[in-house]
């Protein structure tokens, strides 16, 4: 057994404890607590290894709970855009560039960017994947998390085969510890809902399963749901997939999947950008996960988002740092550093339980990860403060570099 003792220590499920230590055997908290005058003598008498980690807080290994791995190659290479349906239209045009998703350029981007993710403290992942490639270096690396095969399908014919044939892609990839597999669907404008529906029936079988959608992202989705006109109806057009059939439903996109029954408590909710005060309530009521990726969103054109409305409004938040074409990394300090500037009134501890539990309840990982407790992974990081830091879950989310982020275990 090993006895870290650290300046602070962040269970994150109750406050932060200054001169903490934590226990840990075979790779898992045996305990962890204060120091204090009896515990520093019976520390001294205990049959363990004690190691001084100096001035660091100590909390749990981030959650990165929406990223796209397979589009890291696109770094750098998608401009800033005005609007989101111009930002989409410069990523197909991106993609278009390279078919092949096996190509050594996408494949080597994907394996340094899982480095990178580690490099930056996050030990779990919600991966969006259209082609699967990531599921093999991700279950190579030490990340935990969950490989959602995106579907998309404005105009099919078969909407129960489609879903059934990508349900037989995820078999064939096999086991892996740490790396589980699930549906997703893109989002309300490219999605059909009777594809909604077989996506939903389909993991209905597995209650513990979750499931994503990007949803209320740019203001032409809502216009689009609510109309049906607008620049996502040209660029369906345009690819050739408008179904002259559909309907717009004429409400939010957000009532929309809700009267479809696809909101649920197992669904990671992404972005929300334009998210009314409704429908965050539809959100929270539904014991759904709101996911923010807000530095991606200013990328994009779909805007700043409003933070402290996520938060006051009851709905569960976690965080994302989105794919490298559209984040200048995968830190999720930096994205803790923009929601705390966006919404300077909410309390640190919650960001912080965004960033951490609350992503690894939403991914299925909670019972090992997001929070210290006896039983769960040591998968922990120490971050290096300065020695006059008094609120330490103030400076967590005001900014930390890749410099000052290190995993417990590597000084032993």
């Amino acid at each position: 057994m090993i006895r870290y003792h650290a300046s602070w220590v962040l269970p994150i499920a109750e406050p932060p404890l200054r001169d903490g230590w934590i226990a840990v055997d075979r790779e898992r908290v045996a305990a962890y607590g204060a120091y204090g005058a009896v515990t520093r003598r019976a520390a001294a008498h205990a049959e363990s290894h004690e190691v001084d980690l100096g001035r660091v807080a100590v909390l749990p290994g981030l959650v990165n709970a929406h990223t796209h791995l397979e589009l890291s190659y696109l770094r750098d290479q998608v401009l800033p855009a005005p609007d989101f349906p111009t930002w989409i239209r410069r990523v197909m045009a991106a993609r278009r560039q390279r078919p092949s998703p096996r190509a050594p350029e996408i494949l080597d981007a994907m394996a340094l960017a899982i480095e990178e993710a580690e490099a930056f403290g996050t030990a779990v992942v919600g991966d969006i994947s259209n082609t699967l490639v990531s599921f093999a270096p991700l279950a190579r690396s030490r990340l935990a998390g969950v490989v959602f095969f995106e579907l998309l399908g404005f105009d099919v014919t078969n909407p129960v085969d489609l879903v059934a044939h990508a349900r037989r892609e995820l078999a064939s990839l096999g086991p892996a510890d740490r790396v589980r597999t699930s549906l997703a669907a893109h989002a309300p404008h490219t999605v059909a809902p009777l594809v909604l529906r077989a996506i939903h029936q389909s993991l209905e079988g597995d209650p513990f399963a979750p499931c994503s959608v990007h949803l209320a992202e740019s203001v032409e989705e809502v216009e689009f749901i609510r109309t049906g006109e607008g620049p996502w109806r040209r660029l369906l057009e345009e690819a050739g997939v408008w179904n002259a059939a559909w309907s717009a439903p004429g409400v939010s996109p957000v009532q929309f999947l809700d009267d479809a029954g696809f909101l649920d408590r197992r669904l990671l909710v992404v972005h929300g950008v334009q998210m009314t005060t409704e429908d965050l309530s539809r959100i929270a009521s539904h014991g759904a996960t709101l996911v923010t990726c807000p530095r991606s969103n200013g990328h994009t054109g779909a805007g700043a988002p409003p933070i402290g409305d996520f938060y006051s409004s009851g709905a569960r938040i976690a965080v994302g740092t989105d794919s490298l074409a559209s984040a200048p990394d995968l830190s999720v300090f930096a994205e803790l550093a923009t929601l705390r500037a966006l919404a300077p009134s909410v309390p640190a501890s919650r960001l912080l339980a965004s960033a951490t539990v609350e992503g690894a309840r939403a991914l299925g990982f909670d019972a090992d990860y997001g929070t210290i407790e006896p039983g769960k992974s040591a998968r922990l990081l120490a971050i290096d403060i300065p020695g006059d830091v008094g609120d330490v879950e103030e400076y967590l989310v005001s900014g930390v570099s890749q410099e000052q982020i290190r995993w417990i275990g590597s000084e032993t």
